[in-house]
């Protein structure tokens, strides 16, 4: 963002740090390439003075350039898994999400949120022919995510303040109201099944992973009608339910050992 005016009382700057943060910033909360002018006119800064930045921040390998400017790799996020609690978590999942696509013969996906997002932190292919996922590392707005609903359901009340008090920021409280709404009136089973708002034919199955103050993941499996099925769509919302919650049981046993 642009140099902090007088009222900054910060003991110490790093300008050249600050910039840098700033391009990595945008570019996660722009969620798509951007060209150095595009940078340049967002940021209040000249292409001059983020070049440097730019440049260096490709050489370590946090942006990488495309046909369309440039964009973050998964350096950050890589980075990110290294922490206990994620690297916990997909330690946990894997073996159970390894049973779920094994009894469903769908693929499947653990999902945590970032900010006002969510980001898919581990993923199993189906082990069949047929399968639909997307990559590590996604994110997509939690307004618009089926896995953002249980977020923000199953948040404890200071979590889900912070959360409503993020989105509103950013979309307005009338939309953050209706999505609250919705939030509320979608969750109040075990899980969620809502149709895919980017495959027809594909139905998004949700269910939360629990913690000890709130929900801390979710589990997705992205349900294609296949022929022949290895089982229904509510055998395998039933097989999902109950691998969520061997993983939340897990988690809790983690976090008091």
């Amino acid at each position: 963002m642009p140099d902090q005016d007088q009222t900054d009382d910060r003991k110490y700057r790093a300008p050249a740090l600050e910039k840098g943060l700033d391009v990595l910033e945008l570019l996660s909360s722009q969620g798509e390439a951007m060209t150095p002018s595009q940078m340049s006119a967002t940021l209040g800064r000249s292409v001059s003075e983020l070049f440097r930045m730019i440049q260096v921040l490709e050489f370590r390998g946090y942006i990488e350039q495309s046909s369309d400017g440039y964009r973050l790799t998964n350096r950050l996020f890589t980075l990110g898994m290294t922490q206990a609690p994620i690297k916990s978590l997909v330690d946990v999942a894997m073996p159970a999400m390894r049973d779920l696509a094994s009894a469903t013969m769908q693929s499947c996906h653990l999902v945590v949120p970032s900010g006002d997002q969510i980001v898919v932190i581990a993923r199993i292919e189906s082990p069949g022919d047929l399968g639909y996922s997307v990559r590590i590392g996604y994110r997509r707005s939690i307004l618009h995510a089926t896995s953002g609903l249980m977020f923000y359901s199953r948040a404890n009340a200071r979590a889900r303040k912070h959360l409503h008090d993020l989105l509103a920021a950013e979309h307005g409280q009338a939309t953050v109201a209706a999505f609250a709404e919705r939030a509320i009136a979608m969750t109040q089973g075990a899980h969620v099944e809502r149709a895919s708002d980017f495959v027809k034919g594909v139905t998004d199955l949700v269910a939360p992973i629990m913690g000890s103050d709130g929900v801390i993941a979710t589990l997705i499996t992205p349900f294609i009608e296949q022929v022949p099925l290895a089982c229904t769509r509510q055998e395998a919302a039933a097989i999902l339910v109950r691998i969520t919650g061997v993983i939340s049981d897990q988690m809790g046993a983690v976090s008091q050992a």
